[in-house]
């Protein structure tokens, strides 16, 4: 029963994390934006979500057991995520590459969409929870 709830809210919690991850690398860009020779990164939100997702269900299928406490974890993790380099329209003389116009957009997008996300799983919830209450 617990996997199963697991399982249903485990994309919403995944895109959470990331969208909240993602907030915090354009976050970055743009306290880095007078930085010389600072480079602005970003990731790929969807391919990211769907590796966290895969590596998730890949996680729960390899799963082991420890039957000792001398038993060592499994290691995978499905934290990182791989940063990239923003291709610049117009690099500045000092090397910065942080355009604030595409910044700025990019963090109201992504804030619309973390909070899109928030009221998705909140509703999810509550439909989960009203199904498991009887009448």
């Amino acid at each position: 029963m617990i996997d199963k709830l697991a399982g249903a809210l485990n994309f919403y919690q995944q895109a959470l994390q990331l969208r909240h991850e993602r907030q915090g690398v354009l976050a970055g860009n743009i306290a880095n934006a007078d930085t010389p020779h600072f480079k602005a990164r970003d990731f790929n939100f969807s391919d990211e979500l769907a590796r966290a997702v895969a590596g998730d269900e890949q996680e729960r299928a390899l799963h082991l057991t420890t039957t000792s406490e001398r038993h060592l974890a499994t290691g995978v993790s499905t934290e990182e995520v791989d940063l990239l380099y923003r291709v610049p329209d117009q690099p500045s003389l000092d090397g910065n590459t942080v355009n604030m116009d595409v910044e700025r957009v990019q963090f109201a997008d992504n804030s619309v969409r973390y909070q899109a996300a928030l009221t998705m799983i909140n509703s999810r919830i509550q439909g989960l929870k009203g199904a498991m209450q009887s009448e």
